[in-house]
């Protein structure tokens, strides 16, 4: 063949690439359906939003290398939990357990010397946003479970238990599987599925986190009201208006500080002392881990506008919030969220 001229292939070498391709094409449209409902479980087995993502990218790696080994005993989605679930094991090992700061230590007293230096990001749960986790369609009571299984305080619970529990708890209790179908997943019997199921709601009860998901209710007109006073106290910087939406021992907390408020008093202080920068801030809303959180864009100081601040979440309870977190890592959550990097005056 002289140089330059255009290889052609011989239609039966044609015919085999196309359905190479058309194979790869299926499968990779298969993994793809599957993304969201495995990063809310690698979510809930690590803590973490980005490695839960990380997770699901090794899932689907180690699928597709395995693929020529399904045999179709089960099904994909099954297959993809067990590779998923062994990923998350496999990068659990020898790690600590992701925190809030309220399980590091007492609320403390609204003083600046004490908001110390930032812990890694390793540290922490960290945010979620539900379009990442949580079906879009589906059964509404099923849907209700899996958005309120992403909860803050639900996924630091979690974090108690050991991952072999972690794993069960979850098949189980929020992705009501068989006793039997995890067995399988796990290589272990039922009577053992059974008992660690037994011990991590054991574990759950002790730290006050429900031993069962209970579906989380849509925000009825109560709640909407509630957050929209929320928002209108924060954005005027109206602290008696703020606290007295405040249950009388909600949290204020601020990772990656390990620094946590629980009285209205603290609270207060800490907004009208070391916290005086957020006055005069805006608020975005967005939707994370089932509750309702806001992108805070605080006055910029260098110029007009307004510039990232915090990934505001917030957790409601009998008509009152019960915490706010303030999620610092503008830098890497804010583009999770979709939220932009600066706010025109």
């Amino acid at each position: 063949m002289a140089y330059g001229m255009r290889q052609t292939r011989r239609p039966e070498e044609r015919d085999m690439t196309d359905v190479a391709q058309q194979t790869t094409d299926a499968l990779e449209l298969q993994l793809e359906q599957h993304r969201r409902e495995l990063t809310g479980h690698c979510y809930r087995m690590l803590g973490s939003a980005f490695e839960a993502e990380d997770a699901v990218q090794d899932t689907f790696v180690r699928a597709w290398k395995a693929q020529d080994a399904f045999e179709g005993r089960s099904s994909l989605r099954t297959w993809l939990y067990r590779i998923a679930t062994n990923v998350c094991f496999d990068m659990l090992g020898g790690k600590e357990r992701r925190v809030r700061p309220m399980d590091m230590g007492p609320a403390q007293p609204a003083d600046a010397s004490l908001l110390g230096s930032p812990l890694p990001e390793a540290t922490w749960i960290t945010p979620m946003p539900d379009g990442l986790a949580v079906p879009a369609e589906g059964d509404p009571a099923e849907v209700a479970v899996q958005r309120d299984s992403i909860r803050l305080a639900f996924v630091a619970a979690l974090q108690h238990l050991p991952p072999k529990q972690r794993a069960v708890l979850i098949l189980r209790e929020v992705l009501q599987w068989k006793a039997a179908e995890v067995a399988e997943l796990l290589d272990t019997s039922v009577p053992s599925v059974n008992s660690a199921l037994q011990r991590a709601r054991a574990t759950l009860a002790e730290h006050d986190a429900s031993a069962e998901v209970a579906p989380a209710k849509p925000l009825d007109d109560d709640a909407t009201e509630l957050v929209s006073r929320y928002v209108d106290a924060f954005e005027r910087y109206d602290m008696d208006a703020l606290t007295d939406l405040l249950r009388k021992d909600a949290v204020w907390n601020m990772p990656p500080y390990e620094l946590w408020l629980q009285t209205h008093d603290d609270i207060r202080a800490w907004c009208l002392g070391p916290g005086i920068g957020c006055e005069g801030s805006r608020l975005v809303p967005v939707i994370t881990n089932g509750s309702p959180g806001f992108g805070q864009y605080k006055p910029n100081p260098d110029g007009p506008g307004y510039v990232p601040w915090s990934l505001q979440v917030l957790e409601l309870g009998d008509g009152e919030l019960t915490g706010v977190t303030f999620f610092l890592d503008t830098e890497t959550m804010f583009p999770m969220f979709g939220l932009p990097d600066h706010l025109d005056a």
